[in-house]
């Protein structure tokens, strides 16, 4: 599966909450984590869509299974 999110933008989220120094290590775990969260949202919103005769993923989809 295609990885998509940047190590880059996982320090940044880290350093812009407060972090002084990151390790290679935490970016990774962090990295994976966020991909599956993401990929699990996006499987439940494309359901809930899908669900209520859509193609089209609206915000509302996304914010429904993001909580």
């Amino acid at each position: 599966m295609a990885k998509t999110l940047s190590l880059a933008a996982m320090e940044k989220i880290l350093k812009n909450e407060g972090a002084d120094r990151v390790s290679q290590d935490a970016l990774v775990a962090m990295k994976d984590l966020m991909e599956d969260f993401g990929r699990k949202v996006a499987r439940r919103s494309i359901k809930l869509a899908e669900h209520a005769g859509r193609k089209t993923i609206h915000k509302e989809d996304i914010k429904f299974e993001s909580f």
